[in-house]
């Protein structure tokens, strides 16, 4: 059996966000009252690397919430109303939290949705627990082969238009326009620049299709209920492609724990070109962007970067027969 691989900080502990008490009392007030009782527990999403409030909330009914809330003047606003409005209109197959509400209030906006009784998988994955994600996807992607006409006038991007823009990166290192990032330094990049280029560039024609993906399918992101059934959340970045990207995706921690990625992949018909464009587009991006220095989200994100990276960048040196550097 491979090596398994862990992350320093375990993926449901990597946020550093604001408490219930650390809300402005305007914003806590305008909550309650939409609630419709005061919150008598807050328990913070351990998750996920922005700073912004993300909680489960429960009342003094007993009923419990998952509360988002962000500064109007943060970003994170604006991805937490996309989430909602992109989650309000998927189909019921797509087994993802609902939003319930949302509201500008106390110079923030804040979304409420359903929340889920259950916990963020850990690493190593377990086989039932990956097998159990799989399955919800897998039951989405069929579902989001072809998304409503309401989806598609959402100005969702086309997956291969992101890989150009923003997933080229060692394209651009071949090129001179970018130094290898030192994050990598140490891997087969330096030997292999030239073939991870090539397979880059030839990822997005191999990954396009009108399918609507999730675009962050990552451990993090899901959801165990107490049943076992996987949630699929924050869908905050949607794309149209083919749905066996978002599975490379979620099975680079499966690599990283030493289960057969590539046999769980095999049924998606993904094209193995296709499927090594994609890890090298994910593995450079992920990388460069672990070098960028500290981040202004969780300090914890480069860790995430550069894990991810390198899991990729292995998983991928392992299909192609490459050895160390």
């Amino acid at each position: 059996m491979r090596r398994i691989s862990l992350p320093e900080v375990a993926y449901g502990a990597t946020a550093v966000r604001p408490d219930w008490a650390g809300l402005p009392k305007g914003l806590r007030r305008a909550i309650a009252a939409r609630l419709g009782s005061p919150v008598v527990a807050a328990r913070s999403a351990g998750g996920g690397f922005t700073r912004a409030f993300a909680a489960v909330l429960t009342i003094a009914t007993g009923e419990s919430f998952f509360v988002k809330a962000a500064p109007l003047e943060d970003p994170t606003s604006e991805w937490y109303a996309r989430e909602g409005w992109i989650t309000s209109l998927l189909p019921p197959e797509a087994t993802a939290p609902r939003p319930l509400w949302s509201i500008a209030e106390a110079g923030y906006f804040t979304l409420c949705l359903e929340a889920v009784d259950g916990h963020v998988p850990a690493l190593p994955w377990s086989p039932a627990e990956l097998e159990s994600s799989l399955a919800a996807w897998s039951r989405a992607a069929q579902a989001l082969a072809r998304p409503s006409a309401e989806l598609l006038a959402s100005g969702i991007p086309a997956l291969p238009e992101i890989l150009r823009g923003e997933m080229s990166w060692w394209s651009e290192i071949a090129a001179g326009r970018e130094p290898m990032p030192a994050t990598a330094s140490h891997t087969v990049a330096p030997t292999h620049l030239a073939e991870l280029a090539e397979l880059e560039q030839a990822a997005p024609a191999l990954a396009a299709g009108p399918g609507l993906l999730h675009g962050d399918l990552r451990i993090d992101n899901i959801m165990i209920d107490r049943t076992g059934a996987a949630r699929l959340c924050d869908w905050t970045w949607p794309c149209l492609g083919a749905p066996w990207f978002d599975t490379v995706t979620l099975l680079v921690t499966a690599y990283a724990s030493g289960l057969g990625a590539d046999t769980y992949l095999s049924r998606w018909d993904a094209p193995p070109e296709g499927v090594d464009g994609a890890l090298a587009a994910l593995a450079g991006y992920w990388l460069v962007r672990a070098d960028g220095g500290p981040s202004s989200a969780s300090p914890h994100s480069r860790q995430h970067q550069r894990f991810s990276g390198e899991q990729a960048l292995a998983w991928l040196a392992d299909r192609r027969g490459w050895r160390g550097p």
